[in-house]
């Protein structure tokens, strides 16, 4: 798992993120489908009328909605859009049409009464620490924010020309301050509850992750882990600001502005949906922690622990010919692993 910290830290990778604000992209204009967000079998309903949106004082965590609808479009930059009043707390599942599960808002625990206190402690510790992050101008300007952005990764990538995976290099600096997060319990703590929602919420997916990690450990056993059993995107929001203001996350692709707290997990397919977060205050600061897995060594592992043009050199013609095939199918096969609501 990668950690990543916006400012950014990377378990398979982990990413921590460590930013004073954050901005909306504006994501290509297209097709969206229709996508439900529900609590178990209830669902949440668009309402397109430029008018207040009804109260939804729900019992699974929902608030009631302060904008109009044209407000809401404002907030995403484009129209149809639907605004999700979460109150960060409970654990609420996205669902598709077909009532798989694709994305969850985890919210807190519910028996972790100092979860404040994590979650206080993470923000603290990524502000202190932002600065004595060393990098690059260039490195400050990405794709991945519209202004400069400090983006501070750790754990293992393949991709961008790698013909071995390794683990991410950052300057020795860098490298001792992110092993002062990775080692203290506020992040640990994190890194375990993304996992447990993860585990619960995406079960198959889950199991396949940790037999590929498996293979991955006992191909490379020297590597140094973020941390154990993380995998889908996991994106836990910190930091001093008002939620009802700024620091939406928008799902493009699910037309969804979704009220993000400091303190709550979101967890996402990130390949597969596009997202950005609404810009905050100025007087305010916005930290991001984030866990991920590079698909890359994904298929680094399907290759036999090759690169793509490695193997495509090396394959006889029954290796190509069945991996073409495999590749008819993989998509319905991983859309297969997302758990059907009314199954769990």
């Amino acid at each position: 798992m990668n950690a990543f910290w916006s400012s950014k830290l990377q378990g398979l990778s982990t990413k921590m993120t460590l930013c004073r604000s954050s901005t909306a992209m504006h994501a290509p204009s297209g097709l969206h489908r229709r996508q439900r967000l529900c609590h178990r079998s209830k669902g949440v309903q668009n309402n397109s009328q430029d008018a207040p949106l009804p109260d939804r004082k729900l019992d699974t965590g929902m608030g009631s909605v302060p904008y109009t609808q044209s407000e809401v479009e404002a907030l995403s930059g484009t129209e149809g859009f639907m605004y999700i009043a979460w109150l960060g707390a409970l654990t609420i599942p996205i669902l598709d049409a077909r009532r798989r599960v694709i994305a969850v808002l985890g919210g807190t625990p519910r028996d972790a009464a100092d979860w404040k206190t994590v979650t206080d402690g993470a923000a603290a510790m990524l502000m202190e620490r932002a600065e004595r992050v060393r990098l690059s101008n260039d490195a400050l300007h990405h794709r991945r924010a519209q202004e400069p952005f400090a983006p501070l990764a750790r754990g293992l990538s393949h991709g961008g020309g790698q013909t071995e995976l390794s683990e991410i290099f950052q300057s020795p600096p860098n490298m001792h301050l992110t092993d002062e997060l990775l080692a203290h319990r506020y992040f640990q703590r994190l890194a375990c509850f993304a996992s447990i929602l993860f585990a619960m919420w995406a079960p198959l997916i889950f199991m396949f992750y940790e037999e590929q990690m498996a293979l991955l450990r006992w191909k490379k056993p020297s590597l140094r882990w973020c941390f154990p059993g993380s995998g889908w995107c996991a994106v836990t929001a910190l930091g001093n600001f008002d939620p009802d203001l700024g620091g939406h996350l928008i799902l493009w692709d699910l037309k969804l502005v979704i009220r993000f707290l400091p303190g709550s997990t979101i967890l996402l397919p990130s390949a597969l949906i596009r997202h950005s977060n609404v810009a905050i205050h100025a007087h305010e600061h916005r930290c991001s922690f984030t866990q991920y897995m590079a698909g890359g060594i994904f298929w680094w592992l399907c290759n036999g622990f090759k690169t793509d043009t490695v193997y495509r050199a090396t394959a006889s013609m029954e290796e190509l010919a069945a991996r073409e095939a495999e590749d008819e199918v993989r998509w319905k096969e991983g859309m297969g692993m997302y758990s059907v609501i009314d199954d769990l």
